[in-house]
């Protein structure tokens, strides 16, 4: 009898063990683990926009950290500093003499903040589950599925299977989970809440309520209040409750299922108003899921998840790899042939969009909408010298174009506080944005100088706003964004300065974003981070006045100050190729060619602007790679997302898949002892600390390899490099309207198809002969594109310093087609051969 028990439990682990396996392989999108996380950046990340969690999947002590996106530090407030106008010709005439460091010490005195520089975001809590006799299990796994949103932790005790399941439901805004069991009577835990927050618990029926306050910092009072609500719905078993050390706690026991259901809200109305009633927000939210089925929440939950996920479809091929677990799979990626891992981060970065920025809320911040800290690295802000802009660089080519608009209402937000920031400081009109703000969207200048000094926020974010149009072509909309883009130009007309050399227009004060250079003053070197004239100010007003000039003839109105804007385009600095053959980072020839920053912001004409191109500027283009080259590959993860997005427009597929191996390190990893930029086992971005930017960052670049449409034309796989010699993608956007799909063999286009949502000519750039699916040959492109969501703009000649030694482009030759759409019409496309 002995033997025949122990035979069957072999059985039943082996049949376990299998389903395990197959699940494991039966959906391409998990990142599944054969152990809890034992670390945040370990945890799982649900969201549905507005609350997040973070599941551990401990099977004794389940940790559920949770966030609702409103809840920060502080309170509404303005942090610009009144002293900036006083100061502001002084710390100008010190620049130009050439005292930068005095200039840059009287400006951190006189224009950085001395209010605040900014709130944090802040967590809710945890929600805890204690189960009893579950510290020593068998057949663990956990996963998350991004094809679902959904994650699964799974193991069994005793031979008896448990399973947890867990969601942020989008339809119902509130966290699900569902427990269940093998055997009937078998789920029993104990469940509180904890916070580190100034909080208080209670007990509802069957459940628990939190109640609390954000936190207080640099003497602003905390004043988000927020409600969290838990209820637990049990088939069968018993609920009770208990005050353990003064801990109240639910008590479940002898339960065949329990469904677990989590509700948070705040006070928050917008960024000047805490008028909401928290309490009651909670309980509503609570109020409309209890009624619901389970099965109809989670199925309402997938079909709203997947209305946008679905819409892209990546297949680079698989290999053995994909039978190991995630963090397995990064730790080998370097060195593996594991080209799905490269599509799962792609997808995994859209999972991140969609989950972190919905149509309505706030836009996702420096860490999405996760994070466990009271005070977490740079406050988790929006940092708007590029973090902040990253976050949003997939949302338009990867086909979430909705997911752009609480990142565009912000900026709206932003134009009524950076209206006061611009006035008080600079005595200018439009509006100002420097290198960070928060939900209160505070404008003025924080943390010091060095980094703070940087008033070109807001035409950095208005590019945003001309780009959704570009892919879009919705003159409503542009209409809608036009004060916008007005306004930042406006503040620029204001601000600009003519320096005394050349009597170019400048901004000054600023920075090349928190680089730093070494110049000589009186016959002595210093060094500094404030300049005037830096490379990236002057491509962000290229761009903006264009755009802005674009804008107003598309929309037929403000030729005025269109006019002002083409005669102040004449008096910017050129861009200027130094003596080390790179492009000039400042206006002076100070580039160190052994300078290996995580900011490439002098690369900002390259991508995510299109200033740079190999036919239009080839000086340009041979001098900006001659600066990515010599900062190397390693960096911050965040910065080796944004080189994988310089080396797709650099039209190098294989570098900027180097890029993607070292940004799919794993970092903190005790085996390796590897702390540096890269990925976390969860696939988080490690800068480190974790910043969600670099995921968002690296989505886009992988995109860039596979179509762009910045440089006149949709050019197809510009750079998919050779490990990925044969694929499929559909549903990627570009500019002018249209969604595209590829299959490429041995790097060539197979199969191309093209959707128009707007008409117009589509003009296609391959270096694969492409006929129409039916054998008929294309008209072959010649001058301009006429359709004007493919406008580039005319770039002056670079000044080039004599020592300067430029080499070709070295592109591969290309063909370009012209091809006439109709609106709603899809055009199928075949290579010629």
């Amino acid at each position: 009898m002995k033997n025949l028990i122990v035979t069957i439990l072999l059985c039943v682990t082996i049949l376990l063990s299998c389903r395990t396996t197959d699940e494991r392989n039966a959906g391409n999108w998990k990142l599944w683990y054969e152990a809890p996380a034992e670390k945040w950046v370990e945890a799982l990340p649900l969201g549905n926009g507005r609350l997040g969690v973070m599941v551990f999947g401990n099977p004794a002590a389940e940790r559920l950290q949770l966030n609702e996106e409103t809840l920060w530090a502080g309170q509404p407030n303005n942090n610009g500093n009144p002293n900036a106008p006083a100061a502001l010709p002084e710390i100008r005439k010190l620049m130009f003499e050439g005292n930068y460091f005095d200039a840059q010490e009287l400006a951190t005195e006189n224009i950085v903040a001395k209010t605040n520089h900014g709130m944090s975001y802040q967590p809710v809590g945890d929600l805890n589950l204690s189960f009893a006799g579950h510290e020593k299990v068998d057949n663990y796994y956990r996963e998350l599925d991004i094809s679902t949103a959904v994650a699964t932790t799974r193991y069994s005790v005793d031979g008896v299977e448990y399973v947890r399941e867990t969601f942020a439901s989008f339809p119902d805004q509130a966290v699900v989970v569902r427990l269940t069991a093998s055997e009937k009577g078998k789920i029993g835990f104990t469940a509180g809440f904890s916070s580190p927050q100034k909080s208080e618990t209670a007990f509802l029926e069957s459940g628990l309520i939190l109640k609390g306050i954000s936190g207080d910092q640099e003497g602003l009072e905390g004043k988000v209040k927020f409600t969290a609500q838990m209820k637990i719905v049990p088939e069968k078993g018993n609920v009770a409750t208990s005050t353990d050390g003064g801990v109240n706690q639910i008590v479940v026991s002898n339960a065949d299922a329990v469904t677990i259901f989590i509700s948070m809200a705040t006070n928050f109305v917008n960024c000047r108003d805490l008028s909401a009633d928290a309490d009651k927000r909670a309980s509503d939210y609570l109020q409309n899921i209890l009624p619901k089925d389970y099965k109809q929440i989670k199925a309402d939950h997938i079909a709203y998840y997947k209305q946008y996920f679905d819409r892209v479809k990546l297949d680079l091929g698989t290999t053995d790899s994909i039978r190991k677990p995630a963090d397995v799979r990064i730790l080998e990626f370097a060195k593996a042939n594991d080209p799905h891992l490269a599509a799962l981060y792609f997808q995994f970065g859209r999972y991140l969009l969609i989950s972190s920025s919905q149509p309505g809320n706030q836009p996702a911040n420096l860490q999405g909408i996760w994070n466990d800290l009271m005070s977490p690295s740079w406050d988790s802000k929006y940092t708007t010298n590029i973090n902040a802009e990253m976050n949003y660089w997939p949302a338009e080519v990867t086909n979430l174009p909705e997911l752009h608009q609480p990142f565009i209402d912000m900026v709206k937000e932003l134009t009524v506080s950076g209206a006061e920031i611009a006035k008080m400081m600079y005595g200018a009109r439009g509006w100002v944005l420097h290198h960070n703000t928060d939900i209160w969207r505070v404008a003025g200048a924080i943390d010091y100088a060095g980094s703070g000094m940087w008033p070109s926020g807001g035409a950095w974010v208005c590019a945003h706003l001309w780009e959704r149009y570009l892919y879009s072509g919705d003159k409503k909309y542009l209409a809608e964004v036009y004060p916008a883009m007005k306004g930042a130009a406006m503040f620029f007309v204001d601000f600009l300065i003519e320096e005394p050399e050349h009597h170019w227009l400048v901004v000054a004060p600023s920075n090349s974003p928190e680089n730093g250079f070494t110049y000589t003053y009186k016959g002595k070197q210093y060094s500094a981070t404030n300049a005037y004239g830096v490379t990236m100010d002057n491509q962000q007003l290229f761009e903006l006045f264009n755009n802005v000039i674009a804008a107003s003839e598309t929309l037929n109105c403000d030729k005025e100050f269109a006019d002002t804007l083409r005669q102040t385009l004449k008096r910017l600095p050129p861009m200027h190729i130094g003596q080390h053959s790179q492009l000039q980072e400042w206006l002076f020839d100070w580039d160190n060619p052994n300078d290996k920053h995580r900011h490439v912001s002098h690369l900002y004409g390259v991508y995510p602007s299109y200033q740079i191109s190999p036919t239009r500027t080839p000086e340009l283009f041979d001098a900006a790679r001659t600066s990515l080259n010599y900062r190397g590959d390693p960096a911050t993860g965040w910065s080796m997302g944004w080189k994988v997005c310089l080396w797709a427009r650099f039209l190098d597929g294989n570098r900027a898949y180097k890029l993607i191996t070292e940004q799919l390190k794993l970092t903190d990893n005790p085996k390796t002892k590897y702390r540096g930029g890269g990925t976390y086992a969860n696939m988080f971005d490690a800068h480190p600390p974790f910043q969600i930017d670099g995921n968002f960052g690296c989505t886009a670049g992988i995109a860039e390899m596979f179509v762009q449409s910045h440089d006149g034309a949709v050019h197809i796989l510009p750079a998919v490099p050779d490990i990925w010699a044969k694929g499929k993608i559909s549903g990627l956007r570009t500019r002018g309207g249209f969604v595209i799909d590829i299959e490429w063999e041995d790097g060539k286009v197979k199969s191309l198809k093209v959707k128009s949502s707007l008409g117009g000519n589509l003009r296609i750039r391959t270096s694969t002969p492409l006929t129409l699916s039916d054998g008929t040959a294309l008209n072959p492109a010649s001058g301009v594109n006429p359709n004007p969501l493919f406008k580039t703009y005319e770039i002056p000649a670079p000044i080039i310093s004599e020592k300067a030694k430029l080499n070709p482009t070295g592109v591969k030759a290309t063909l370009e087609y012209d091809l006439p759409t109709e609106q709603g019409k899809e055009v199928e496309l075949r290579d010629e051969s």
